[in-house]
């Protein structure tokens, strides 16, 4: 394995390599450690009916391309930019729109009105707080476990938290509240 000087390869590079070089456990591992963050990525932009099939597919292609992957530290954001890339082309070939309706949700029991329209409102969300929402409110990842798992600083993680609540909360608002914000 080869890495740089001085510096420690996490266990997740560690993993990495293995996987290179056929390790279906190391891979397994890696799996357990990222499945809840792609879960949440896709689940920014594909109903709920949708998104585990799509994590699989994500690691599926993960699987086959390890080897090109020329830094192995770039795992955790080379594996989100193939769940996003695996939710895209699924709604380019379904033609689905991202907002899903109650009964999209593939959640035991069905979630009440205000839960679904909560999650229409946070894929509404700029992507980058879409993201980082679902992985805290719907995977229940702190924010520490978020940036471990996004390559994201523990800072940006806080931001984004920040700023998608804000967002999330002038959406939800009711809308004479609303009004009234924006005469200030």
């Amino acid at each position: 394995m080869a890495y740089r000087e001085g510096v420690e390869p996490t266990e997740v590079a560690v993993d990495v390599e293995r996987a290179r070089s056929g390790d279906r456990a190391a891979f397994a591992r890696l799996y357990e450690r990222f499945h809840r963050v792609v879960h949440a990525v896709i689940l920014a932009r594909v109903g709920a009916s949708e998104a585990s099939d799509l994590v699989q597919d994500a690691f599926a292609d993960a699987w086959a391309r390890v080897s090109t992957l020329r830094d192995a530290a770039a795992f955790p954001g080379w594996m989100l930019q193939i769940a996003r890339n695996r939710a895209v082309d699924h709604l380019r070939v379904r033609r689905v729109t991202t907002v899903a309706d109650p009964d999209d949700i593939g959640i035991e029991p069905p979630p009440t009105t205000e839960a679904a329209r909560a999650l229409r409102a946070i894929r509404a969300l700029p992507e980058t707080y879409s993201e980082t929402l679902i992985m805290r409110l719907v995977e229940g990842l702190d924010g520490p476990e978020i940036a471990a798992r996004t390559g994201m600083t523990p800072g940006s993680v806080r931001v984004n938290l920040h700023r998608g609540m804000e967002l999330l909360r002038e959406q939800l608002a009711p809308s004479a509240t609303r009004a009234k914000g924006s005469a200030r």
